[in-house]
């Protein structure tokens, strides 16, 4: 019996040496492999996926890779994923033990369970979207290539070693760089809200990483294993720190943890064998769900540095009352400094398109826009051709995110069709003349009308706010409203509710 063919699975086709199932529109790479040990119609060598496939007559977009799709292919070296792929499936890659390179494009959002298991031979991941990697689901096991890979490239010759999360990325995945030891510094940015699981787990090479005041919680094991660690700012804006969360950091010697701290799980910092100074913030000690938080760390041999009124609270206090010395905090480690905030943005409108502009150098402003199908854009500029409620503000890695702003862009009809105010529920998208209104506290601004256009603000209730006439395509229109309240803005003969901010 063991010399009969084993077959594993079906397929639809077998096209120019790669095996697909489809259905509707959508193509999924498989593998059909005879016997469990000869792989007798094993991929090898270097592996394209395209990213779509015709069979007779009908194209097919690449969405997914199989179940064991590449399972067993001990003779495939390197596979590249096109921008179609979505979802990689379970033990996709299992024992390719002589894959070198696996390319991960932006569309992936799902990597099954043990996609990459026993894959030793790994050496490069290829990754030309690090924003779109930081949001992947990692599945249990070793799903993450970087496992075995331990470098992370954005091109065949790009190594990323100094790692710079971009704007946009709001959370960064559980395992999104778990043993990637090539890694030597991470900066991550103000939009950051939370690093999910064992994140940075095994970055072995990590020196220097900057955690934002963005950042709310620091996960289980989000930085356990990091060796080349030498010292960590845990800013104030952190509440909670992780099951091991820096526990085997063996060269880390200098941590400082923020006044927001209130709890930290059990071996969050245990085994920092050179650990020397502990300067804690938080008047009130933080709770710890047991007393191993620093095991291993000889802590006996350490100064813990705390506000000069707590100072018999964590004497008295376990694991805390286990440091050798216990000191109040003074001038010489002063509590981490508030990072500088960025200048609030401004924004203009010209030739279709918005123009957001911030004088803090290298900013990157965020627009947030009431509406059901577009929410937030990163960038500078947007082009828009619709009615949309804009909130806007400015963000810099190791800054502080701007002030926001609001402004409505609107269209109204070139030519007049009403009198007088119209009723709040009467306000039209009209795409013939689009206009720009900004109010900053009473003041009320509006871009994009023809020279000479007369503008009149009234309140609610029809009483006159003030007018100007329109000179370079603008106007500004002080008035008594206040924020929060609304005005009026009648252009010509059409009228335009605003709320005031």
């Amino acid at each position: 019996m063991s010399l009969l063919p084993v077959v594993a699975r079906a397929y639809d086709a077998y096209i120019d040496g790669i095996y697909y199932n489809f259905y509707g529109n959508g193509a999924t790479v498989t593998y059909l492999y005879y016997h469990s040990y000869t792989n007798e119609r094993a991929y090898s060598g270097a592996v394209v996926i395209p990213a779509s496939v015709t069979y007779e007559g009908k194209t097919y977009s690449l969405t997914n890779i199989d179940v064991d799709a590449f399972a067993y292919c001990s003779g495939l070296t390197s596979v590249t994923i096109p921008n179609s792929v979505k979802y990689i499936g379970n033990e996709a890659f299992l024992s390719c033990s002589s894959l070198t390179s696996v390319t991960i494009p932006n569309s992936v959002t799902l990597i099954g369970n043990n996609a990459f298991v026993d894959c030793s031979g790994l050496r490069k991941v290829i990754v030309p979207d690090i924003a779109a990697w930081c949001s992947i689901i990692f599945g249990d096991g070793i799903a993450n290539p970087l496992y075995y890979a331990h470098h992370l490239y954005v091109d065949e010759e790009t190594e990323i070693t100094d790692l710079v999360i971009p704007n946009s990325v709001t959370s960064i995945s559980s395992l999104a760089f778990q043993s990637c030891s090539g890694l030597t510094s991470v900066t991550i940015p103000n939009s950051v809200t939370s690093i999910g699981q064992s994140a940075f787990s095994g970055c072995s090479g990590l020196t220097s990483v900057t955690i934002p005041n963005s950042v709310t919680n620091i996960g289980k094991q989000t930085f356990f294993y990091c060796r080349s660690l030498t010292s960590v700012n845990i800013p104030n804006s952190v509440t909670s720190i992780g099951e091991r969360a820096f526990s085997g950091c063996t060269s880390l010697t200098s941590i400082t943890i923020g006044s927001g701290v209130r709890s930290i799980d059990r071996s969050a910092f245990a085994y920092c064998q050179e650990l020397t100074d502990v300067y804690c913030y938080a008047e009130n000690v933080p709770s710890t769900y047991s007393s191993d938080v620093f095991e291993g760390s000889d802590i006996k041999y350490a100064t813990l540095h705390v506000p000069e009124g707590s100072i018999d609270a964590y004497k008295a206090t376990s694991p805390w009352s286990k440091f050798g010395t216990i000191v109040a905090l003074d001038g010489d480690t002063p509590e981490p400094p508030k990072p500088e905030k960025c200048a609030t943005p401004s924004i203009s409108y010209a030739n279709g398109k918005l123009k957001f502009s911030c004088e803090t150098e290298g900013a990157e402003c965020v627009t947030v826009i009431t509406d059901s199908d577009i929410k937030t854009h990163y960038g500078n500029e947007i082009s828009l051709t619709a009615t949309y409620n804009l909130t806007v503000y400015a963000t810099k890695t190791d800054y502080e995110n701007s002030d926001t702003i609001q402004a409505t862009l609107c269209w109204i009809d070139a030519e007049p069709k009403t009198e007088g105010i119209v009723a709040e529920d009467a306000v039209h998208e009209i795409k013939t003349l689009p206009v720009l209104i900004q109010s900053h506290g009473g003041t009320i601004s509006v871009q994009g009308l023809d020279a000479g256009t007369l503008v009149t603000i009234y309140s609610t209730d029809g009483k006159q706010q003030g007018s100007n006439v329109v000179v370079n395509g603008a106007t500004t229109i002080p008035t008594s409203l206040q924020p929060g309240s609304i005005a009026v803005v009648k252009i010509g003969e059409r009228s335009i509710k605003v709320l005031l901010k």
